[in-house]
């Protein structure tokens, strides 16, 4: 799922791309109509439908009608995940995308075909205020292609800080530790790992989220496996596939883990049901929506490696917001205002307003406030330690597109870590040959 290298910050909400829905279409995307004379124009705005994001999109859209009486914005969603994903390529394919679009940066952007699909925005007047690591993961060699939406965020294990006093568990460095903290918290009755395949991208976060211990044995991992030399059927890339079989050999999970969702997951969490969930760190928001007075009691590590020293944080640049070619004249124009908008002081403050922070924004436009989670010193520990590393769609174009379902059957038990590695190595083989990469 998503796109962001970055070893000097961690990410969070805002636009990130996590949460869960189907489509609910409010429009019919780049085809809106233009308002009636008096040079007013409307434009449409894509994003995922998931309820922390429309509480965010919703408020920004009526700041910035405010501020550009002539522009009216209307607000379309789409599923997240795979289907999520062949929405906006079809959309794209057939000239109906939205005027602007929230979408994912890294591998997930670079497969649109941005060169043929997307507007150049480097030449606007925000982009020398972007972090040079985000701008890096929106771009190709001809054009840079997104602007940021919301913070970074990181791919941890949030954890229940009371349920870990009250066993009197540590946080834990090693894979053997987490196991062990694990089996306590079953012997205590409460659900030791969570997993919420009813959101089948969830099901992601134990080999998507194992990146950083993967480059802290092997710096030049990535680059290998770009070029074919690297696979996730051997080590260190199939320990990621091994814990998730782990989890379930061992019975760590929640019984209902097969049609859980992410938000019953982090429900579970927030009231100490479950203990540990392995998940995108962006998620805090969705707490602070649902369970307000829990957001104190998570914390959130690094998903643990075999050996302490190679225990990593895996972080995540945070989504972008795009336009199509399709968008043109006086609605290129108001998109490109939306955009700027977004990005500005005024746009920066509904995200703070009306979002939970993660991690700091990759633009200084944006600011944090002054409160936020006591889970990004948690994360920024690790960032400040230098124990913090992009993860793989940052350095790889090369991320297949049924990973999730590849990682839910291992995790399931239907299918063992190694057979689930070698599917996976497979699922990437098209989408590599398609980007037109050497040695595939």
């Amino acid at each position: 799922m998503s796109a962001r290298s970055l070893t000097t910050r961690l990410l969070a909400i805002g636009g990130a791309t996590v949460l869960i829905g189907g489509l609910a279409a409010c429009s019919s995307g780049g085809s809106a109509d233009t308002g009636s004379g008096g040079g007013k124009v409307t434009i449409t705005y894509l994003a995922d439908n998931a309820e922390a994001t429309a509480a965010t999109a919703k408020p920004l859209i009526a700041a910035f009608e405010k501020a550009n009486p002539d522009i009216t914005v209307k607000f379309d969603t789409k599923p997240q995940g795979t289907d999520g994903d062949n929405l906006v390529k079809t959309r794209l394919s057939t000239g109906e995308m939205a005027d602007v679009f929230n979408y994912n940066s890294g591998s997930l952007m670079q497969a649109l075909n941005p060169d043929n699909t997307l507007v150049d925005l480097s030449k606007e007047s925000w982009a020398k205020d972007v972090d040079p690591q985000f701008t890096k993961v929106v771009s190709t060699d001809n054009g840079m292609y997104g602007a940021p939406f919301g913070t970074s965020f990181g791919g941890a294990v949030l954890y229940n800080k009371k349920v870990y006093a009250d066993l009197g568990l540590s946080v834990p460095t090693t894979w053997a530790d987490f196991i062990s903290n694990s089996e306590k918290i079953k012997d205590a009755g409460i659900a030791p790992i969570i997993q919420t395949y009813g959101d089948t991208w969830t099901s992601q976060l134990f080999v998507l989220g194992d990146f950083a211990n993967i480059t802290a044995q092997q710096k030049n991992w990535a680059t290998q496996y770009t070029k074919h030399k690297e696979s996730y059927a051997d080590q260190p890339a199939l320990a990621g596939f091994q814990h998730l079989q782990e989890g379930k050999d061992k019975d760590l999970y929640n019984e209902d883990y097969a049609s859980a969702t992410q938000a019953n997951g982090l429900k579970m969490l927030a009231d100490g049901k479950g203990a540990q969930y392995p998940m995108l760190t962006n998620a805090i928001s969705a707490i602070q929506q649902d369970s307000p007075d829990a957001v104190n009691d998570i914390g959130a590590f690094a998903l643990p490696a075999e050996n302490a020293e190679d225990t990593n944080l895996t972080i995540w640049e945070p989504n972008g917001l795009y336009i199509p070619k399709t968008t043109t004249g006086d609605k290129l124009a108001a998109a490109k205002k939306f955009i700027a908008f977004a990005n500005s002081s005024d746009g920066c403050k509904v995200q703070n307003d009306t979002g939970t922070p993660g991690g700091p924004y990759v633009i200084s436009t944006c600011t944090l406030p002054d409160s936020v989670p006591p889970m990004i010193g948690d994360l920024q520990k690790y960032l400040d330690d230098g124990k913090a590393s992009p993860a793989l769609e940052f350095l790889s174009p090369i991320k297949g597109p049924n990973l999730e379902k590849i990682c839910v059957q291992v995790g399931s038990g239907i299918t063992n870590a190694a057979k689930g590695a070698d599917q996976y190595d497979d699922d990437v083989v098209q989408q590599a040959q398609q980007l037109g990469i050497k040695g595939w």
